[in-house]
């Protein structure tokens, strides 16, 4: 299962852990990712997302569907609506 944010792309980066004697260790800082589930009202269907916590706010303001649209026009995601029943 990879950390990656499914919707900000958000990944892991590296950097140094540095003690008292400055010391320096190779690390990773991972990105804070919660599974969510959505409901998008729009196409009457339910999302299982890996979302970044910032992805959670940014949802909370606009709304999954919005948020979405807004993601496909600046071309980062591209988003298949189902029909709602199922199939």
């Amino acid at each position: 299962m990879s950390r990656i944010c499914d919707l900000t792309g958000k990944k892991p980066v590296t950097g140094n852990y540095v003690s008292h004697s400055n010391a320096k260790t190779r690390r990773r800082f991972y990105p804070n990712l919660q599974t969510k589930k959505f409901f998008i009202p729009e196409t009457n269907e339910w999302v299982t997302l890996k979302v970044s916590t910032s992805a959670i706010r940014t949802i909370s303001k606009l709304g999954i569907y919005q948020y979405i649209k807004k993601l496909e026009k600046k071309g980062e995601i591209t988003y298949y609506p189902t029909t709602g029943d199922g199939c």
